[in-house]
C-alpha cells in the first residue's frame, strides 16, 4: 500500500479567526486511538468549542469532537476526550511563558493529516473585544467593495 503524501485538511475552526487575534501558530501530532484515525479518515470532526491546556509539561487538547468511528465496536473512543499533543520540550516552554500572560489561550485552527499523520495546528491566540470584530468586519467589506469597483472598471 502505498503512503500518502501531501497535506489532507479534515476541519477547521473559522470562528477561532474571527473571535481571536492570532499571535503565532504552532504544528502539533495527536496521541490518538485506532477508531480516533478511521473516524478522522472519514472527515468527521469539530474544533467549535476546542482549546489547549498545559499540564504538568505537557499540552492536552481539550473538547475537540471526534465523533464514534460508525463500525466500531465496544473498543470505540470516547468522543470529547482529552487528548495529548506532541511537542518539542522547548515549544512547549515557550507556550508555558507566553500563556501565563493575561487574556492568551491556545486554539486549535486545524486538523489536517500530512503524509499520513494526523497533525493540530495550534495557536497562541489573544481574544477579540466586540468592537474589533465589528472593525474587522467593516474592514472586509471596504476591501471588497474596492475589489468589486476595479473589476467593473476592467
Amino acid at each position: 500500500m502505498t503512503r500518502e503524501k501531501g497535506r489532507k485538511t479534515i476541519a477547521q475552526n473559522r470562528r477561532a479567526r474571527h473571535d481571536y487575534h492570532i499571535e503565532d501558530t504552532y504544528e502539533a501530532g495527536l496521541v490518538l486511538t485506532g477508531t480516533e484515525v478511521k473516524s478522522l479518515r472519514a472527515g468527521r470532526a469539530s474544533l467549535v468549542d476546542g482549546f489547549a491546556l498545559i499540564k504538568d509539561g505537557e499540552v492536552w487538547l481539550q473538547n475537540v469532537h471526534i465523533p464514534e468511528y460508525t463500525m466500531g465496536t465496544w473498543t470505540n473512543h470516547m468522543t470529547r476526550r482529552p487528548r495529548k499533543l506532541l511537542l518539542h520540550r522547548e515549544e512547549i516552554a515557550k507556550l508555558i511563558a507566553k500563556t501565563r500572560e493575561s487574556g492568551r489561550t491556545l486554539v486549535p485552527l486545524s486538523l489536517y493529516f500530512s503524509d499520513g499523520r494526523a497533525k493540530v495546528e495550534i495557536a497562541l491566540a489573544r481574544g477579540k473585544r466586540e468592537y474589533d470584530k465589528r472593525h474587522d468586519l467593516a474592514d472586509r467589506e471596504a476591501q471588497r467593495d474596492i475589489e468589486r469597483a476595479l473589476r467593473r472598471r476592467r
